[in-house]
């Protein structure tokens, strides 16, 4: 994605027009997850406001629709802008980091439940607590036996040596 490789602008350009298309003929099925991509790509260029109106617009999607399959990440997604902004706040981000946790597990989303414990493992790394971040990314990355190819799970090999693990 385009917002992944630092073109967060042209992302913007794309999802927007994509969001705008797929809402033209009404369809509401995977809202949430371009919404949350449109809020980090937002976040990437500083329009923060911007960012949280899209977060916004995702939990009303799921709310509205009962589809909650991407909840975690849009969770996840809410706790990295959180840091990323002005106003930045451990605690805040915490919280969507610890709601994207118990509803992956919830769901028995494994890979989602990576994605989260990556970011409160990289939040706990940050405050100075690197036992417990290994602690809680070891049990999640192990769990895994295929797809060590992927992107997340090349990023929590590379997290757990950071770590020391």
């Amino acid at each position: 994605m385009l917002a992944l490789v630092g073109k967060s602008a042209e992302a913007i350009q794309t999802i927007s027009s994509g969001i705008d298309g797929w809402r033209s003929i009404g369809a509401t099925v995977f809202a949430q997850f371009w919404l949350s991509h449109l809020a980090l790509a937002y976040a990437n260029i500083g329009k923060f406001d911007e960012a949280w109106r899209c977060i916004s617009e995702a939990i009303t999607a799921m709310e509205a629709t009962k589809e909650k399959w991407w909840e975690p990440e849009v969770h996840r997604t809410a706790g990295e802008i959180t840091l990323m902004s002005p106003q930045q706040s451990a605690v805040k981000a915490q919280r969507y980091y610890d709601r994207a946790l118990r509803v992956a597990r919830q769901q028995q989303a494994k890979s989602l439940e990576l994605r989260a414990t990556m970011s409160v493992a990289r939040l706990w790394r940050y405050q100075g607590k690197v036992r417990q971040a290994r602690e809680l990314l070891a049990p999640v990355y192990a769990w895994f036996t295929e797809g060590f190819d992927t992107r997340d799970l090349k990023e929590a090999k590379a997290l757990l040596a950071e770590l020391g693990a």
